[in-house]
């Protein structure tokens, strides 16, 4: 990017807002619902509805506003040199979302080791509680310099573990897990 030309790189809502400071004692809530968003003018499509790349932009802006509760924030990632990259993600898109609707965003940590996340994402409509979305989420710790695979940073690491935690008493989601494919009937019926 030149000086001149206007910064026009996808940023999440809470980019720049820092992160939560870490409260030991606080209960921790299961799932998770650290993000509400309308569906704005700019994400819905020529059908009229939410884009279905405009979904995962939700869920990635929920992913943030997780990041942030257990202490990683653009410090983490610019000074720590270290940050989570998505590997993997399956879409679940259950229903069309218009203009405007309210977005309620819960999020499940369904697994965890010394260097990846499982995460559960599930969308519903602010008003009725429908599930509109889910998002399921296999994230790896990276060191940045190096451009590999790391272990989370201790402290990171625990707070993740408290949440994990939290969560283990939660049933797993039914699109958890599910591949994609042309189911057929079995021949003759």
């Amino acid at each position: 990017m030149k000086p001149d030309e206007p910064d026009r790189r996808l940023r999440t809502p809470l980019e720049g807002s820092g992160r939560r400071p870490w409260d030991p004692q606080a209960v921790i809530a299961a799932p998770l619902q650290l993000h509400q968003t309308p569906v704005l003018p700019e994400w819905v499509d020529y059908n009229g509805h939410m884009s279905e790349s405009c979904y995962l932009l939700a869920f990635g802006d929920s992913s943030d506003a997780f990041f942030r509760l257990i202490g990683i924030d653009e410090t983490y990632r610019d000074v720590g040199g270290h940050s989570f990259y998505t590997v993997e993600t399956h879409l679940h898109n259950l229903r069309e979302v218009a203009l405007a609707a309210p977005l309620r965003l819960s999020l499940q940590l369904l697994d965890m080791d010394d260097k990846r996340l499982h995460l559960f994402h599930a969308m519903r409509h602010g008003d009725t509680g429908e599930l509109l979305a889910t998002a399921e989420q296999m994230l790896v710790h990276v060191n940045m310099q190096q451009g590999r695979a790391a272990p989370i940073l201790p402290t990171i690491h625990q707070h993740l573990r408290s949440v994990f935690l939290a969560h283990a008493v939660l049933p797993r989601p039914a699109q958890a897990g599910s591949s994609i494919g042309i189911r057929r009937k079995p021949a003759g019926t």
